[in-house]
């Protein structure tokens, strides 16, 4: 009789521990594995690998804790977290990384700025939009030049 508008909560997702999963992973909500997980993971929330938790998979998220065993390579949008019981085999990108003793990293790591916080200002895009309209001026110059040559 009457719609009623309903708001849809994202639910956090767990793979519990003696749980196998393999796929591609997409989710809106935070994800906690403390399975087995092969595939890839798109996560806009964070992730939690529990002390259990293997995976073998390319990661993305925003935040992401990691107490168990992870083969592949992250990208977090924030930060990335190694307790003394985590193991990372491959390559990081992230904002700010945390690895407490007992943790290991085994691959590159590379630090990155959100793109939110990457500050610019009017001035600076303004004299770069001046230099490049100077730069096509004396191309068109030079261009014109070389036909009144020619």
């Amino acid at each position: 009789m009457f719609k009623e508008n309903k708001r849809v909560v994202a639910t956090d997702t767990l793979i519990g521990q003696g749980t196998i999963v393999e796929g591609k992973l997409i989710s809106e909500a935070n994800l906690r594995i403390e399975g087995e997980y092969r595939g890839d993971i798109e996560c806009k929330g964070d992730i939690i690998i529990g002390e259990c938790g293997i995976v073998r998979s390319n990661i993305e998220a925003r935040d992401i804790t990691l107490a168990g065993k992870l083969y592949g390579d992250i990208v977090t949008k924030g930060r990335l977290i190694i307790t003394g019981t985590g193991q990372l085999s491959g390559s990081v990108a992230a904002h700010a990384l945390i690895i407490q003793e007992g943790g290991q990293l085994s691959g590159q790591c590379r630090m990155e700025q959100p793109a939110e916080s990457k500050p610019r200002s009017g001035a600076a895009e303004s004299s770069e939009a001046a230099n490049a309209k100077k730069d096509e001026l004396k191309n068109s110059e030079s261009q014109a030049k070389s036909r009144q040559a020619g």
